[in-house]
């Protein structure tokens, strides 16, 4: 389905005060008729004054960034686009399926269901709105329910995601999927998806994220960038037939499932500890060193292998204890 704009429908205000000058004359032409006996003239502004309203109807207003999408006994005549008074064939019909559907998202106000919208008043009575039939053509920011999904280790994450996204084609998003809100919505949970279980949440060893055959250093923590970029093509390329644009996505939430996140910042402690461990035995090992070549450069003591093992394992004990070291005195010799 090809988009078609209505072009030089802008003359909704002259339409108007035709209309109604009609009907002023309308009027005037009827009472002339009765003073004149005039039968002709009396129901010909009769028939006016019974049936001028139906062009009426035609008449259409938009604001920026607002379309409607016209049909006429069916077949498809043509858009309207960008803020004006228009008039149109009074019997065309505004189409628009996801008119009704609420989303959490900018641009829906009310996000508790679908349908027509309900209201209650000061009254306590319930009052039904009509869906309004325009289709928006500004950026909306679709913010879908967090999903846990297994990352490529098997270790189920929850994430959420919000989409910027806007209707480039009105006529595909109106006729060639059901319903362009759900579609859209149904389409952005299948690719985030399809793209988490790619990658580890963390840097993990042997994996491959990029599908060239060797292991790299992707994650869903550490390439957030580079994650939401692929789900933004991803999401693009099946909304492409809905006539619609998706412009940025972005990672709005991300960690591991409840059942496991205690076990996981357990094991990232460890990994922490270990690491931390490994950095001090370094650093004492160094300074072990350093403080023996510099008392062998000196010549300030001679120290054997036995006096050696014993100076490296108080410096060892010293350096990589958790608690400040207790000083011994020792006032005999080693032999």
């Amino acid at each position: 389905m090809e988009e078609k704009v209505l072009q030089h429908r802008k003359n909704g205000m002259l339409v108007l005060l035709l209309v109604l000058a009609a009907y002023i004359v309308a009027v005037a032409g009827l009472a002339l008729g009765i003073m004149a006996n005039s039968l002709l003239l009396m129901i010909v502004c009769i028939v006016w004054l019974a049936l001028g309203w139906i062009l009426l109807p035609g008449l259409k207003v938009l604001k920026p960034q607002e379309a409607l999408v016209l049909t006429l006994f069916g077949k498809y005549i043509g858009t309207l686009k960008g803020a004006g008074f228009y008039w149109v064939n009074p019997f065309c019909t505004a189409v628009n399926p996801a008119a009704a559907t609420k989303l959490n998202q900018s641009g829906d106000v009310d996000s508790h269901g679908k349908g027509e919208g309900m209201t209650l008043n000061l009254n306590g009575q319930v009052t039904t709105t009509m869906p309004n039939k325009k289709v928006s053509l500004k950026l909306m920011t679709l913010n879908n329910a967090r999903q846990k999904i297994n990352d490529c280790l098997g270790n189920p994450v929850e994430i959420g995601i919000a989409v910027t996204w806007r209707v480039v084609d009105t006529a595909a998003a109106v006729f060639n999927v059901d319903n362009y809100k759900e579609y859209l919505s149904l389409q952005c949970d299948a690719a985030l998806r399809n793209i988490v279980r790619i990658y580890p949440y963390d840097v993990a060893p042997n994996v491959d994220t990029t599908g060239d055959g060797h292991a790299d250093e992707g994650s869903l923590r550490g390439s957030s960038e580079v994650v939401a970029e692929r789900i933004r093509a991803e999401i693009q390329s099946k909304v492409q037939q809905a006539g619609l644009e998706i412009v940025e996505a972005r990672i709005t939430y991300l960690a591991y499932a409840p059942e496991i996140a205690a076990v996981m910042l357990q094991r990232q402690q460890a990994s922490a500890i270990i690491d931390a461990r490994k950095m001090i035995v370094d650093g004492a090992v160094g300074m072990v060193e350093l403080a023996l070549e510099r008392l062998k450069d000196g010549g300030m003591v001679e120290l054997d292998e036995e006096r050696k093992a014993a100076m490296v394992s108080n410096l060892l004990v010293v350096l990589c204890g958790n608690h400040d070291a207790q000083p011994v005195v020792n006032s005999g010799s080693l032999y």
